[in-house]
């Protein structure tokens, strides 16, 4: 579709989000005032909350399988196109990198194919404006090979590429989080936004979190089903009682270590049952962020790990954001999971806002 002698507004797009999960990416473009017709995704559990928050349609399906057809249909016809998506990041961890389990991943994990599922169907749709959000250690998997073909395959089709590595805390996310952010458009040049965080006023876990009303670790909140905590046995009980703020298990007595913490090599584990500072941003949410055991997850004042709505909190969802489908029984692992594999919300805005500006600089050039 050529530009044509007139400004282009966001009204003039229609957004479908490739893995969209629950809605991260795609509630930060709804705040923003961008149409997101359209959610796919493989994981069917995420299928209320992206509905019920974000006036959009989901699609329960394997990427892999979608065809252009299948795609432009779920665009408003009547406008451009824009597509993001964040593509599952399992194959590109810092566990599955190691040179150890190289031929494990290419015979056993088809994972990153997901990625050229993406750039076959933007090569076959051609929407105007294309984001990507992924891990930063995409770049170098495989001597950034699957990177580079992704690249490849937009220049090929007449797309401005720029991309950044972005920690989520520079753009207002309680949180320290690094994400590899890629834009694309066949407009012309486009930018990630700067910064919105000015000389590293963060937003810390104290102004996250710190209203939240006490609760026991077990027990939901009357008020609020997701601001909930894993039950502890005694043992951790104890363990978390036994750590200071800002502390790990190096806060313990020798009695409530672990076998690994006896270990030469299980004691450079030091997040491991540790507790949050409320000064400081969060650790990166992970699917088992509500794990006392998992990480850094434990608050910083209460005997207890986070709860999901603490969880959901430091992605930068808004704190009356749904994730409980009244029609099935809750699974606490289910919701932690669909929290920690999100795009925080306030990064999808800082992609929103890039699309913004963006625009306006094509108007200013006509």
């Amino acid at each position: 579709m050529l530009l044509e002698d007139k400004s282009i507004n966001i009204e003039d797009f229609s957004v479908v989000d490739l893995f969209c999960g629950v809605g991260g990416l795609t509630h930060g473009f709804v705040k923003e005032n961008f149409k997101v017709e359209a959610g796919i995704d493989f994981d069917n559990s995420c299928k209320y909350a992206f509905e019920k928050n974000n006036n959009a349609k989901f699609y329960h399906e394997d990427i892999t399988d979608v065809t252009s057809e299948q795609l432009n249909a779920k665009f408003d016809q009547t406008k451009r196109k824009i597509l993001v998506g964040c593509a599952p990041c399992q194959p590109f961890s810092i566990y599955n990198s190691r040179s150890s389990n190289k031929n494990k991943i290419k015979t056993q994990d088809e994972k990153w194919k997901l990625l050229y599922s993406f750039a076959r169907l933007i090569e076959e749709t051609l929407p105007d404006i294309v984001s990507m959000e992924n891990v930063p250690l995409l770049v170098t998997f495989d001597k950034g090979k699957v990177f580079n073909d992704f690249v490849e395959k937009l220049k090929e089709n007449n797309y401005h590429v720029s991309w950044s590595v972005v920690n989520a805390q520079d753009f207002g996310v309680a949180q320290r989080r690094k994400r590899l952010l890629l834009l694309a458009s066949r407009l012309g040049d486009i930018k990630l936004i700067d910064k919105t965080v000015q000389n590293n006023k963060y937003t810390t876990v104290k102004d996250a979190i710190g209203h939240l009303p006490i609760i026991e670790d077990g027990i939901s909140h009357p008020n609020d089903m997701l601001h909930r905590a894993r039950k502890l046995n005694d043992l951790n009980k104890k363990r978390i009682q036994a750590t200071k703020e800002g502390g790990s298990w190096k806060d313990w007595d020798e009695s409530l270590w672990l076998e690994c913490h006896k270990k030469e090599s299980g004691k450079s584990f030091r997040s491991v049952y540790g507790r949050m500072k409320w000064d400081d941003v969060a650790p990166t949410m992970t699917t088992y962020c509500t794990g006392l055991g998992n990480g850094r997850f434990g608050h910083p004042q209460q005997d207890r790990a986070i709860s999901l709505r603490e969880a959901a909190i430091f992605q930068s969802f808004p704190e009356n954001y749904d994730f409980i489908d009244p029609s099935k029984p809750m699974s606490s692992p289910a919701i932690a999971r669909q929290i920690g594999n999100a795009v925080p919300v306030e990064l999808g805005v800082a992609i929103a806002k890039s699309i913004k500006q963006h625009l306006q600089e094509i108007n200013n050039r006509q």
